[in-house]
């Protein structure tokens, strides 16, 4: 089901770890931003849509991970776009013979019989000095920076004072790092700053998964995420209530204790 989060910005929530499907409203249709994990969430999405009587007219994906790439053919073929660096990285995947049989490895097994594969990753990438998704709407401003994965996307929507941010700033996710990048943790840092220049102007954050916040809730989660990545980098313990013992995902401690792990063997924590 889609819930207005603002003027013209609905939002659907999926099972699978509060994922996030948002939908813009635009003049002859709506942009749709990451949308969605199950076959049923999507045709749902469609119908949702169908009977508001707004098309698909656009698509992005905030970055390359699986559940950020999918798409459904109820939705039509209007223009998926991504980053330049996103799109890179997908297309790698999508190259190699075995794709199908390396993203299923990572596929939660409760869902992965209902997660389509046909569409996965089928993005245009945007000029590198895009500020912009083109499209007939109110204003969707692109904002990249390198956290968490290649290419890695927020989108502010100006008019509507909505931060849609990708798998960033979540209430129930510490941050996830890109392990692979030269210096995963001034990243992060660098990507919260950038947050904080556009918070004034935020009333709704979306998380990639996780419950939609507002402005309070914005700032609470920047200090949050500084805290827990200033932490690593200085070896200490973070103390993050979303890796601690009250954890809302149990398995969110051993992803902590993975990146531990990958950045002592890297000599950055």
């Amino acid at each position: 089901m889609l819930t207005q989060v603002a003027e013209g910005v609905l939002v659907h929530e999926s099972e699978f770890i509060q994922s996030n499907c948002t939908v813009v409203q635009g003049r002859d249709g709506v942009l749709q931003i990451d949308p969605g994990i199950t076959v049923s969430e999507m045709a749902g999405i469609a119908e949702d849509l169908h009977r508001l009587g707004q098309p698909v007219v656009a698509g992005f994906s905030t970055h390359p991970d699986w559940d950020h790439v999918l798409w459904h053919p109820d939705f039509g073929d209007p223009p998926r776009y991504g980053t330049a660096r996103c799109v890179a990285s997908i297309q790698d995947v999508l190259s190699q013979a075995d794709w199908k049989e390396q993203v299923a490895e990572g596929l939660p097994p409760e869902y992965a019989g209902e997660i389509p594969m046909d569409l996965l990753g089928l993005i245009t990438g945007l000029p590198s000095e895009a500020a912009e998704i083109p499209w007939d709407g109110p204003t969707v401003r692109i904002l990249e920076h390198q956290a968490h994965a290649p290419g890695h996307a927020a989108l502010l929507i100006e008019e509507r004072g909505v931060l849609v941010a990708g798998d960033m700033l979540s209430d129930t996710l510490m941050p996830f790092l890109d392990l692979e990048a030269a210096d995963p943790l001034t990243d992060y840092l660098e990507a919260l700053r950038q947050f904080e220049t556009v918070a004034g102007d935020v009333v709704a954050v979306v998380p990639g998964h996780g419950s939609v916040g507002g402005t309070e809730q914005l700032l609470e989660r920047i200090t949050l995420d500084r805290a827990y990545v200033q932490a690593l980098q200085d070896g200490r313990d973070p103390q993050d209530p979303r890796v601690g013992p009250g954890a809302p995902l149990s398995w969110l401690a051993d992803v902590h204790s993975w990146q531990l792990q990958r950045l002592a063997e890297r000599g950055q924590s």
